[in-house]
């Protein structure tokens, strides 16, 4: 993923007000972080642990969708483990979180969202490459270490498919 600026980040999400993006807190370790190993930039909002972002590299423009979590996690409560969508790593409870995304347009006016199990840190990206581990003890997978990444690029974009698609 190329680096991006704040202004690129705030501009480029195509679910929430302008209100909102303006208002949105990055994550301190933002100016850390090693672009060339990101296949997405995600990250809970410090100050509103209830909203999330993602920010996808879609070409020329970046993709911002703006995600929201519940405030409780009952029904995954009863889990002892859960695999996310996107890099398919395992964790302990909590460590899995559903995140929703209203859809953009008129669509998610009328109240459509898309959801899916992601690591609840949002950081898919370090699990497939190593740099990242879970507490748990992953089982051993055939896949290479670039398969694992094309795997999570494959999965990201279907969710930004399912997302951009509009429906009836």
């Amino acid at each position: 993923m190329r680096e991006l600026s704040s202004e690129e980040i705030r501009s480029s999400f195509l679910n929430c007000p302008k209100g909102e993006a303006k208002r949105m807190h990055f994550p301190p370790t933002m100016p850390l972080l090693d672009w060339e190993d990101m296949d997405f930039l995600g990250w809970t909002d410090p100050k509103a642990p209830n909203r999330a972002y993602l920010v996808l590299d879609a070409g020329e423009d970046p993709l911002g969708i703006a995600l929201r979590l519940p405030a409780t996690n009952r029904k995954t409560d009863f889990f002892k483990t859960m695999t996310c969508s996107f890099c398919v790593t395992s964790h302990p409870v909590g460590g899995v979180r559903m995140f929703s995304a209203p859809k953009p347009g008129k669509a998610g006016k009328r109240g459509d969202t898309v959801g899916l199990y992601l690591c609840a840190d949002l950081a898919c990206p370090l699990y497939v490459r190593g740099k990242r581990e879970s507490p748990l003890i992953q089982t051993v997978e055939a896949l290479t270490r670039e398969e694992r990444i094309q795997r999570l690029r494959i999965n990201v974009d279907r969710f930004a498919t399912s997302f951009l698609s509009h429906g009836s």
